[in-house]
């Protein structure tokens, strides 16, 4: 009944929908996505990869998708798998689908011989951290998200060009 599968070009308008239901989910408004199927095209199955994604179907009908990449722990002394992104259709919850999807990330960083996987849940998604809790996941209470976006990163990067010159 649940098929996980690798993504392929062919899915590029389905991913990009089941972003798209996955910003709605979370509260992000849709205009200011950057992503778009020229973008995943581009960055997931162009020369150079950026990401790999699989895409789980319930009774051969398309319901969720995984989205991950590789960051590098120095720590850890080898990469991580990191999952940028996992949703499942609401209406299709509760039936093994987000398990599978983290089985088959996991099959694949035990492959590569990697040795963590890690991910970020919304502080209000207590559905998702009870379900990961109870995988065996843990919940980092020290470790807090840090971005710069935007304004501030070109800011940022101005400060490295001035720096240089002096």
């Amino acid at each position: 009944m649940i098929k996980i599968r690798k993504a392929e070009l062919r899915d590029v308008s389905l991913l990009n929908e089941l972003i798209r239901d996955l910003a709605t989910y979370e509260h992000v408004p849709l205009e200011t996505l950057g992503m778009n199927e020229d973008v995943l095209r581009r960055d997931g199955f162009g020369d150079s990869p950026r990401f790999q994604s699989l895409v789980a179907e319930f009774e051969a009908k398309p319901c969720g998708f995984a989205l991950y990449y590789y960051v590098y722990s120095t720590f850890v002394g080898q990469p991580v798998l990191y999952i940028e992104d996992l949703y499942v259709r609401p209406e299709y919850r509760r039936r093994g689908i987000a398990s599978a999807l983290l089985a088959e990330i996991a099959r694949v960083a035990a492959l590569e011989g990697i040795s963590r996987m890690q991910w970020q849940v919304l502080d209000w998604n207590l559905q998702a951290i009870e379900f990961y809790s109870s995988l065996g996941a843990e919940l980092s209470v020290q470790w807090k998200t840090v971005r710069i976006e935007a304004q501030n990163l070109r800011h940022l990067a101005e400060l490295s060009t001035d720096l240089s010159t002096v």
